[in-house]
């Protein structure tokens, strides 16, 4: 059962939010929607309330330090447990491929609908609820980032050396996707000045910017 503490006023939000692209598709006849516009918004809302909560309660950190704290407490790895907590594994709709291949475990799927799921609270309920339902877990998140069990964030390290010269530029770009739908990878490349500087694959579009940041900082020098 769902640990949520809010009650939807439009029940079919909730479901939209618990839709993986998988089921939508075996469903197409159904006109079944997928949680993947719920998910844009509820990372938008996600950053949103955790950055003012930040420079609330962090007034004396620099901006550099905020970015590093809010991307460190923002994660996918940091979204699958909030998941795992509040029982989204249960509830999330997925398509038989996917349900076999273990997708109600996979922390990228995990991830997305709980952002999906904020999305959804936040078109059912305005900000308040959606602010409400962040604070439940991203206070402790932070305090564990700050003690030494943040993840580390390659995009945002390299993004700073990047910035120290105003002519570079730095961007990701899709490359291609591989795989059954219960199993994709994703290949990210990295354009530094607008040429590929690093490749990595992953299970999300997250994690392949992450490893091909990290692959850029070794090409540096830096990590």
């Amino acid at each position: 059962m769902l640990k949520l503490d809010y009650q939807f006023k439009n029940p079919a939000l909730f479901q939209t939010a618990m839709t993986h692209t998988s089921y939508a598709n075996e469903h197409r006849n159904s006109h079944i929607h997928h949680n993947e516009r719920l998910e844009f918004l509820g990372d938008s809302v996600l950053g949103f309330v955790t950055a003012a909560h930040l420079m609330t309660h962090y007034p004396d950190l620099p901006e550099g330090e905020l970015t590093k704290l809010r991307a460190a407490v923002v994660c996918e790895s940091a979204l699958c447990e909030i998941a795992k907590e509040i029982g989204i594994p249960q509830e999330i709709r997925l398509g038989h491929g996917e349900e076999l291949g273990g997708g109600r475990e996979r922390p990228s799927i995990l991830a997305d609908a709980t952002e999906a799921l904020l999305g959804a609270i936040y078109l059912d309920g305005g900000i308040e609820p959606a602010r409400e339902f962040v604070l439940r877990f991203i206070p402790h998140k932070i305090e564990v980032a700050l003690a030494g069990g943040a993840f580390k964030d390659y995009k945002t390290i390299l993004q700073e050396i990047v910035q120290k010269n105003k002519q570079e530029t730095l961007e990701y770009r899709l490359a291609g996707t591989s795989g059954p739908d219960h199993d994709k990878r994703f290949t990210m490349e990295l354009l530094l000045n607008s040429n590929v500087f690093a490749t990595a694959t992953g299970r999300s579009k997250k994690e392949a910017e992450q490893l091909a940041a990290k692959k850029a900082l070794a090409l540096m020098g830096e990590d």
